[in-house]
């Protein structure tokens, strides 16, 4: 299976940090601006409420850079990807006081979303052993590069970003087609060497999938039973993805069958953003 890893690029973050800050700040912090002058200095320090996985360290130093580009960055001891335990100090800063009160929130908006994402594709990558977790297209709309980017912070993998970069037949595309072998041959006229993925959903849909001479057949909303029956059909001869409601406890039971990789749509929509917090000291 061809697997991408995706990375925010500079504008994407550009462009998050000038949205966040915009919906944020407005035409000023009425509240800050009453209390601190321009030329207050302040140290404050970022801290992790719970365990968590490191990821948007990068993005939340741009957001209080944009806002005081003299801003100073201390006790930086850590990077995305780290595993980090309750109240650890994640970062120190110091800079304009009203610098770091008006970003304080869009900052840890973001580090929380995305720590909450990589944390949780952990729990999964822990569970699933030598299994492939990745991500899917149920992500955030406008925020997929920093979604995806946060599994793979995470130890999960990248499945693809849209609908331009694989093919993936679905159970719509198959019923627009007339079936599995139809769809197939027709992605093979238009592309003539593209790896193919085939999502079936029961026992015959399998077989006419490895009829077609597919790369990868996905076992999508398929009991465990049945599971193990596509595996031993497939018998090894093309790459296997389970997909559909799997839940994380069932990661132990999935990982000892012979299958390649899961996709899990909850990393990320139903991720808890990671209790994070920002202290004047």
């Amino acid at each position: 299976m061809l697997l991408k890893k995706y990375l925010p690029s500079k504008e994407q973050v550009d462009n998050l940090i000038n949205i966040a800050l915009e919906e944020d700040i407005g035409l000023g912090d009425i509240t800050t601006r009453s209390i601190v002058s321009t030329e207050d200095i302040f140290t404050a320090e970022i801290l992790t409420r719970e365990n968590i996985i490191l990821c948007g360290l990068d993005i939340l130093k741009s957001v209080f850079f944009k806002l005081d580009p003299d801003v100073i960055f201390v006790d930086n001891y850590f990077n995305d990807g780290d595993a980090l335990s309750c109240n650890t100090k994640i970062l120190g800063i110091k800079g304009k006081g009203i610098a770091l009160l008006e970003g304080e929130r869009a900052a840890l908006n973001i580090l929380q979303r995305l720590c909450g994402i990589a944390t949780l594709t952990k729990e999964y990558v822990k569970r699933a052993g030598d299994v492939q977790i990745l991500d899917t297209r149920k992500t955030t709309p406008g925020l997929r590069s920093f979604e995806k980017y946060a599994v793979s912070c995470g130890g999960g993998k990248n499945h693809r970003f849209g609908l331009y970069d694989a093919v993936l037949i679905k159970d719509n595309h198959i019923k627009a087609s007339g079936g599995i072998i139809q769809a197939v041959s027709k992605v093979k006229n238009k592309y003539k060497e593209i790896q193919i993925e085939v999502e079936t959903s029961n026992l015959e849909e399998v077989k006419e999938a490895i009829e077609a001479k597919v790369d990868i057949i996905m076992l999508d909303n398929m009991s465990i039973e049945n599971i193990k029956k596509a595996v031993h059909i497939i018998n090894g001869r093309v790459s296997i993805e389970v997909s559909g409601s799997v839940s994380i406890d069932q990661l132990g039971l999935l990982s000892k069958i012979n299958i390649d990789c899961i996709s899990i749509g909850a990393l990320t929509h139903s991720f808890k953003s990671s209790n994070i917090s920002m202290n004047f000291i």
